[in-house]
């Protein structure tokens, strides 16, 4: 064999072998592989060099050549092989995992604010000694209007904007039926509040077709205006935890007499903007209605008027979550939009 050729194949097993000990990972030994055997490794140069020499010389060094090139590629492959399952080694006891121990459980979930609402706001007025009452949302007439001194030819029914069923029965528009189902069950002295969902054909920034209310209703012997105002006033500071700036301002509802109703600062703008697209520039937000229980409605509840009195009041949970969680349109509480409450921006 030509001695300048044997030369060559020396040194590149030499360089190979050291290169070969060398390789870490897998794609340091691809690098290896490409030096010594690519297009333009170092063996693939001596296999070119084959034609210069002699016809003689030729078949013994390409068969040189090509045992050189056999032996490096069974080392390589070996050497693959070696690397690949230390790896896999190595992988998996990083990603072992320990079934034996103890469960690390699950992250609590949050309430939606309406709900977080509905619970604090419940807990304030059992706190004062109410009960909670629940009724059902597809109603009678008769308990939704009849009871509430709202007969059918009664203009106020034209005010609610109701959804009717085809048999007679609506979805409530409000939780004052609950009212007067409690009333003929348990009769008087009577302190309740009846959470729940109400249904009316609104839908802009503070109206939503269907919303949440909160309702309380107090009969007792000589129950004053007095009490009323002071009851709603603790419940609304104990909820937003200071005293919050808010008016009450005569009203009428057919179901109280007096009646009035509760406005609270607008958490937008503050008062402060004559263009907020929530308050149109007034200031104040409606927060709900209450009054004075009419003596019709202490009677239809079957209890005597001459005998006992009360207040009933309405808060709605929709706006009161708007206020304490800073929330300007009230729709964005029933879109599902979960990007506007992570960003804390409107969407």
């Amino acid at each position: 064999m030509n001695d300048e050729l044997m030369k060559g194949m020396q040194e590149v097993r030499a360089s190979f072998e050291r290169a070969l000990a060398d390789a870490a990972t897998t794609e340091a030994l691809e690098e290896v592989r490409v030096r010594c055997m690519g297009k333009k490794g170092a063996l693939t140069a001596l296999l070119r060099s084959l034609g210069r020499l002699s016809a003689e010389e030729r078949p013994a060094a390409g068969q040189d050549l090509n045992a050189l090139r056999d032996e490096m590629e069974e080392k390589l492959s070996s050497r693959r092989r070696q690397l690949r399952d230390a790896e896999n080694e190595a992988r998996e006891a990083g990603e072992r995992i320990d079934v034996t121990l103890p469960s690390r459980g699950r992250p609590a979930g949050a309430f939606h604010p309406v709900l977080q609402t509905l619970h604090e706001l419940a807990e304030i007025m059992v706190g004062l000694g109410y009960s909670v009452a629940l009724g059902p949302e597809k109603e009678e007439e008769h308990y939704n209007f009849d009871c509430l001194n709202m007969p059918s030819w009664h203009p106020a029914r034209d005010m609610q904007d109701t959804f009717y069923f085809p048999d007679g029965t609506l979805l409530r528009t409000h939780t004052s039926p609950v009212q007067v189902r409690s009333m003929l069950k348990y009769g008087a002295p009577l302190r309740i509040v009846c959470p729940g969902k109400v249904y009316r054909r609104d839908n802009d920034p503070t109206h939503s077709p269907m919303f949440n209310q909160m309702e309380g209703l107090l009969i007792d012997r000589d129950v004053s205006f007095a009490v009323l105002k002071g009851t709603i006033g603790a419940a609304v500071n104990a909820f937003f935890g200071r005293t919050l700036k808010n008016r009450f301002r005569a009203s009428y509802f057919p179901f109280t007499e007096p009646s009035m109703e509760l406005d609270i600062e607008c958490v937008v703008c503050g008062g402060r903007d004559p263009r907020c697209r929530v308050c149109k520039g007034t200031g104040w937000l409606e927060a709900g209605g209450m009054g004075m229980v009419h003596p019709e409605v202490v009677r239809a509840g079957g209890i005597d008027p001459d005998r006992y009195n009360g207040f009933a009041f309405g808060l709605g949970l929709d706006r009161m979550a708007m206020l304490k969680y800073g929330i300007g349109d009230l729709r964005l509480l029933f879109d599902g939009n979960v990007s506007y409450f992570l960003s804390g921006r409107d969407a």
